[in-house]
């Protein structure tokens, strides 16, 4: 019987078993911190499903929904979806060297590399509209691939499929669409823009991206001021300076390097690489875009695994002229530098330690998405502990007030179980929700400076302090730790709402 054309090589079988093997790992450490502050403000957009949101479209809100309602607030439970695109993201590339000319060896090597990229562990390990986009960015190249294989310009559908999903995940996407672009222009693939099927395709990822574009011109391009002032923000502390040493460091794993430049010698100089030119263009112009722009260095991360995917293919004939042993020794030598970046990356980067040990202390020093996991709980214990010991007649209009999202989605999720009210807060989507009706009295306010809050109440009062009870320091125990009672606001409430909006 005719094997399939997924299992012609046994190639498909072993990435399949690299991706479950990924899920698995990543299932076993996910619960094992609490919620990184991003992801509280992606669980609480989850709770009120809309079609757009200041700092990101509607598509992963929208599966943290399906996570919530499967898991409930459970850390394993909804990052799983992120260990699940990273795990297609894996097959995807594997696939791509199959597709460009490799054979199981090829497959496994490229599906290994995306694998154990920092990024793509990272993303498997916190729940962010990171982990999509880069599902999609690789998706997007796999369909661009069969597309100059194929020569079917029916690809154009599943091109604008991904491409309308991407815009619904994270707007970078116009980056490598513009890459995209003008690969296929600087090359003879330009023959396929004169298709139907390209205005098809360009119609499919208009259609699915249309209620989010909707969105932004009810709420007047939101996402402009936005982005602009979290860009000045990273330009200005620094975010965007290690973009070129970052391409070596964090995109890809520093043991993958030989591979992906062996992929740019691939589609821009061997012959067999000459039809899939337009995806080496691709990813030339999506840098120099994002070098120009002073993006940060992770932004190019989802552009590697085809680069990966053609140095696998590169790797695998080079070694096939080895003699024997020769080759042997080259193929061990490569997986065992494969196994070491995997080890390497699961343990700097995966929530294995225990917290506030030795080795997570020295793995916090540079990698402050675990600090940023801790004491949310905590918070919410103690303002609940303030509302309890408040006069009764406070208790009846009380709000809580939140300087940041991560404080507002803390007290969001974890406060019902204390009976506290949904936090309020003037940072990114938070602020459309308004301050209630009718609105609070007394408020309980977290991560506002009391110089900040004496100009706009007539009484504050400073009441309590955020700690952990792990002793970690963090941007709310560290930075901003005071919790304060403030009554009276100096101006109706719609005049200071109109001025409370920012972003963060």
């Amino acid at each position: 019987m005719a094997r399939s054309r997924f299992g012609q090589d046994g190639g498909f079988v072993m990435l399949s078993a690299m991706a479950l093997l990924v899920v698995a790992i990543h299932t076993l450490t996910n619960g094992q911190y609490g919620f990184h502050r991003d992801e509280l403000a992606t669980l609480d957009d989850a709770r009120r499903l809309a079609w757009g949101y200041v700092a990101y479209p509607p598509l992963t809100p929208f599966i943290a929904r399906i996570g919530l309602e499967l898991f409930g607030p459970a850390a394993a439970g909804i990052r799983l979806f992120a260990a699940l695109a990273q795990a297609l993201a894996l097959i995807l590339a594997g696939l791509m060297a199959r597709e460009v000319g490799g054979g199981r060896w090829a497959q496994v090597v490229a599906g290994a590399a995306v694998a154990i990229a920092p990024v793509s562990v990272s993303a498997g390990f916190l729940f962010q509209y990171v982990s999509f986009d880069y599902l999609w960015w690789v998706a997007l190249a796999y369909c661009l691939v069969r597309l100059l294989k194929s020569e079917d310009p029916r690809w154009w559908l599943a091109l604008g499929a991904v491409a309308g999903l991407a815009l619904q995940t994270k707007y970078t996407i116009v980056f490598l669409l513009t890459g995209l672009l003008a690969g296929l222009l600087l090359t003879p693939a330009r023959r396929y823009l004169r298709s139907a099927w390209f205005w098809a395709g360009l119609g499919v990822a208009l259609l699915i991206w249309s209620p989010n574009l909707r969105w932004q011109v009810q709420h007047d391009y939101i996402y402009l001021p936005f982005i602009r002032h979290i860009h000045e923000r990273d330009v200005r502390i620094g975010r965007t300076d290690t973009f070129l040493i970052g391409q070596f460091l964090i995109t890809a794993s520093v043991f993958t390097v030989p591979l992906w430049i062996a992929g740019l010698r691939f589609y821009f100089v061997s012959d067999e690489g000459k039809r899939y030119r337009a995806l080496g263009w691709m990813f030339i112009v999506t840098f120099l875009i994002f070098y120009a722009a002073k993006g940060r260095d992770y932004y190019m991360a989802p552009a590697y695994p085809m680069l990966l995917a053609g140095g696998a293919v590169v790797a695998d004939r080079w070694i096939a002229r080895l003699e024997p042993r020769r080759a042997f020794g080259m193929r061990t030598l490569t997986a065992s530098a494969l196994a070491v970046g995997a080890v390497l990356a699961v343990v700097l980067i995966l929530p294995v330690s225990p917290v506030n040990s030795r080795w997570w202390r020295a793995m916090d020093s540079w990698n402050d998405s675990f600090r940023e996991q801790i004491g949310w709980q905590d918070l919410t214990r103690t303002v609940a502990a303030v509302r309890d010991k408040l006069p009764a007649e406070d208790r009846q209009r009380l709000g809580i007030l939140a300087g940041n999202y991560g404080e507002a989605g803390a007290i969001d999720l974890y406060g019902s179980a204390y009976g506290l009210p949904q936090a309020i807060s003037g940072i990114d989507s938070y602020w459309e929700h308004g301050y209630g009706n009718p609105p609070p009295e007394t408020l309980i306010v977290v991560g506002l400076s009391r110089k900040f809050l004496e100009r706009q109440f007539e009484s504050c009062e400073l009441v309590a302090h955020n700690t952990s009870s792990y002793g970690v320091l963090n941007e709310e125990t560290k930075d901003h730790p005071d919790i304060f009672v403030c009554r009276r606001l100096r101006e109706p409430w719609p005049e200071f709402w109109k001025k409370f909006q920012y972003f963060g």
